[in-house]
């Protein structure tokens, strides 16, 4: 007759399981909503900084949920800007994306790897300020770029040599 009581508790045990969820709770509250900029506050550096043109650089930038639980899902969005030209970043060849649950005060961090440029040539984007969104949500935020002129793809300033990684949790 132990079957039954095994039998029982494992189910039990499933059951239980099953009722946390993906995020592991045990509620369904509103923890499903995007960050948003303006309620995770936003950092960017300090950089491992390209020194010469060829080199690559990695800038780090820092996410603080500052409000509710909310929820990375997807890539950052990332524009290089100088002057009157704007460059979008793409994401990471090959790079997935997890879906990453921030609770107030929880911390996220992604970087931006790039390729320096060479000062004033005109396949480098001389840029000047970069512009940070999260997926889900509209708004932006833009910084200082001061890491120096970034190289550009195929002879083109418009496509920088840049890459966004994806979200990682940051903190315990």
């Amino acid at each position: 007759m132990r079957a039954i009581p095994l039998t029982v508790t494992a189910l039990a045990a499933a059951l239980a399981l099953t009722a946390c969820g993906s995020g592991g709770s045990g509620s369904n509250s509103k923890n499903g909503s995007a960050c948003e900029i303006g309620k995770v506050s936003v950092q960017v550096g300090p950089a491992s900084v390209a020194p010469a043109a060829g080199d690559t650089g990695e800038v780090p930038v820092s996410l603080t949920n500052q409000s509710a639980p909310c929820t990375l899902d997807g890539f950052p969005g990332v524009t290089l800007k100088a002057g009157g030209t704007s460059a979008t970043v793409p994401a990471q060849s090959g790079a997935k994306t997890d879906k990453l649950k921030l609770a107030k005060g929880d911390s996220a961090t992604f970087s931006i790897s790039y390729v320096r440029g060479k000062d004033g040539d005109s396949a480098s984007l001389a840029a000047t300020s970069v512009t940070v969104s999260l997926p889900g949500s509209d708004a932006t935020q833009s910084f200082p770029w001061k890491y120096g002129a970034v190289a550009g793809k195929g002879g083109a300033a418009e496509k920088p040599n840049a890459t966004v990684s994806t979200f990682q949790q940051a903190g315990d």
